[in-house]
C-alpha cells in the first residue's frame, strides 16, 4: 500500500501487471522494407527484428528444410525418380502451394510488425505496393512450379502407364534395369493414325540399339515395304508363319503383307497368339524386327505421325539440310500433283507442318529416300532436345506427348533411360539403312545377310569399311549433311 511520501511498497510493486511487449519497429519506411526483404530471403529472419522468439521458431525449420533438400540433391537421380512418380509430383504441387502461402504470410506480417508508426498516406501506399509486387513476383514461379508438377504427373500417368505387353523383358528391376544386357534395343515406330487405332500402319520402322555402359548407339532403318519378315524360332508367330510374314494365297494383296502391315494384320489374323497383351500389334512387329535382324527388341515407342507436327511445333521447330526439292502433298499413284515443295538449302528451320512433309514426302522420290530423311529427323529432334529448351517449352511438349506417344517402357525404368539418354546424346549415333543394293531387295530380302550386317555393326569395335560400297548396307552417318543434288 502507498506511504505518506507517495512511494509504492515493495510487495505492491511485485503485484503490478507487466506492460504488453511491443513490436520493435523500424524508424523509417526504408528500414521496414529492408527488414521485410530479409524475411523474404530467409523466412523468419525478419521476425528476429520484431519478435525474436517467433523468428527462431520460423527460421530454424526453414534452414533445416534447405539443408535436407541440399542433401537430397547430392544425387540427381533422386530428382529423376521423383519426376516419374505421379503421386509424389501431385503431393509436391500441393506442398509448393502451401509453402508459398506461408511465405507470403511471413512477408506481410514482417512488414506490418516492422513498419514505423505515423507514416504518411503516401508512405503507406508505397509500402503496400512494394509488398504486393514482391508477393506477385514470387507467386509467378510458384504457380508455374505447381503447373509443371501437375503436368508431369499427368504425362507420366498417361504415357508411361506400365502398358503390359507380352514381349517386354521379364528379368529387369530398378537395381538392374537392363537385366544384365550390354545393349538395350528400342523400336521406334511412326504410325499413320491415332495411337489407339487398330488399323494403324507403321510406315517408319527404326531400331535404336544403345550400349548400356557407354551410350554408343546404332540405328537400323527398315523399309516399310519389306516382305517376308521373319519371326524368332522360339516364337508362336514362327509356327504361324514358318516362311516369314506372307500369304498362302498367290492372289493376295501384297500391301497387306509388308512390314508396315504387321502391326494391324497379326492381331486380326491370330488374336492373343503371344499371350496376354495390351498392344498385340506392337508385340508382333517387335518380334518381326527381332527375327529379321537376328537381335532382341526390348521395348517400343510409337508416335502418331499425324500428330507429329504438334511435337515439332512444341519443341520450337527443327533444323535440317535439304538436298533436293521435297513434295508437299501429292499422290503419285493417283496422279495428284504436289501443292508445293520444300526447297533445297543448308540448315533449313522447319515448323511442324513442313517437318512432317520432310519426313513423309514421297512424290518424285522413293521409300528409301524418305526412310533416310526420317532418320535425319530423329537426329534433328535429338539436337533440339537440350534441357533448357525442353524446360522452356515443357507445357506444350507434355501436351503433345500425351496425345501422340504410346510405349511399353515401364515407368520404374525411366530414370535409368534418362541416364542412358544423356550418354547417347554425348555420342555420335551410327546409322545403317537397308536400301536397294546388290545384296538387298525389299521384295525378297536376304535375312541371313541382314543379320550378319547387324551383328557386325553391334560389335564392340566394328570395322569401318567404305561408305555406300555396293553389296553392303548403306552407312548413313553423313546422309544428313548438305549434299545438293545437281
Amino acid at each position: 500500500m502507498a506511504t505518506s511520501t507517495g512511494t509504492i511498497a515493495p510487495e505492491a510493486r511485485h503485484r503490478a501487471p507487466r506492460p504488453a511487449r511491443r513490436f520493435r519497429r523500424a524508424r523509417t519506411l526504408a528500414g521496414a522494407l529492408c527488414v521485410m526483404l530479409l524475411g523474404a530471403v530467409l523466412p523468419g529472419a525478419g521476425y528476429l527484428w520484431t519478435r525474436r522468439r517467433l523468428g527462431w521458431l520460423v527460421l530454424v525449420p526453414f534452414l533445416a528444410g534447405v539443408g535436407g533438400l541440399a542433401y537430397y540433391a547430392r544425387d540427381w537421380h533422386h530428382f529423376v525418380d521423383f519426376a516419374f512418380d505421379p503421386t509424389r509430383l501431385r503431393v509436391a504441387g500441393v506442398v509448393i502451394g502451401v509453402l508459398f502461402l506461408v511465405w507470403a504470410f511471413t512477408v506481410v506480417t514482417t512488414y506490418v510488425m516492422a513498419r514505423p508508426r505515423g507514416m504518411s498516406r503516401l508512405e503507406q501506399t508505397l509500402g503496400g505496393i512494394v509488398v504486393a509486387l514482391l508477393c506477385i513476383l514470387v507467386a509467378l514461379p510458384a504457380v508455374q512450379s505447381v503447373r509443371l508438377a501437375n503436368t508431369q504427373a499427368h504425362l507420366v500417368a498417361t504415357v508411361f502407364d506400365d502398358e503390359q505387353t507380352a514381349t517386354v523383358p521379364q528379368d529387369v528391376t530398378e537395381a538392374d534395369p537392363w537385366g544384365g544386357r550390354d545393349r538395350v534395343n528400342v523400336l521406334l515406330l511412326g504410325g499413320d493414325g491415332g495411337i489407339g487405332r487398330t488399323g494403324i500402319r507403321t510406315d517408319s520402322v527404326i531400331l535404336l540399339s544403345m550400349d548400356t555402359h557407354t551410350g554408343k548407339s546404332v540405328m537400323f532403318s527398315l523399309p516399310r515395304n519389306m516382305m517376308n519378315a521373319q519371326f524368332p524360332e522360339d516364337s508362336p508367330l514362327h509356327d504361324a508363319f514358318p516362311d516369314g510374314f506372307r500369304s498362302s494365297d498367290p492372289n493376295a494383296d501384297p500391301g497387306s503383307w509388308m512390314l508396315n502391315a504387321i502391326y494391324g494384320q497379326v492381331p486380326a489374323l491370330h488374336p492373343h497368339i503371344l499371350g496376354s497383351s495390351e498392344n498385340e500389334g506392337a508385340d508382333a512387329i517387335k518380334q518381326a524386327v527381332a527375327g529379321s535382324l537376328g537381335t532382341h527388341v526390348d521395348y517400343y515407342v510409337l508416335i502418331n505421325l499425324l500428330g507429329f507436327q504438334q511435337l515439332v511445333d512444341a519443341i520450337g521447330g527443327v533444323t535440317v539440310n535439304i538436298n533436293e526439292p521435297i513434295a508437299i502433298n501429292g499422290n503419285t499413284d493417283a496422279g495428284i500433283p504436289p501443292t508445293g515443295y520444300l526447297q533445297p538449302g543448308p540448315d533449313q528451320h522447319l515448323d511442324g507442318f513442313h517437318a512432317l512433309w520432310y519426313s513423309r514426302g514421297r512424290w518424285g522420290s522413293d521409300d528409301y529416300q524418305r526412310m533416310l530423311r526420317q532418320r535425319c529427323m530423329v537426329n534433328a529432334i535429338i539436337e533440339e532436345a537440350d534441357p533448357l529448351n525442353v524446360l522452356r517449352r515443357y507445357q506444350a511438349l507434355a501436351k503433345a506427348g500425351e496425345e501422340i506417344v504410346r510405349t511399353d517402357v515401364p515407368r520404374e525404368l525411366m530414370p535409368a533411360f534418362v541416364d542412358l539418354a544423356l550418354k547417347v546424346k554425348e555420342k555420335k549415333i551410327r546409322s545403317i539403312a537397308f536400301i536397294t543394293s546388290d545384296e538387298f531387295f525389299s521384295g525378297d530380302p536376304d535375312y541371313t545377310w541382314m543379320q550378319s550386317v547387324v551383328a557386325k555393326a553391334l560389335e564392340p569395335h566394328p570395322g569401318r569399311g567404305p561408305k555406300d560400297d555396293p553389296g553392303k548396307a548403306v552407312r548413313t552417318d553423313d546422309a544428313c549433311g548438305y549434299h545438293p543434288v545437281s
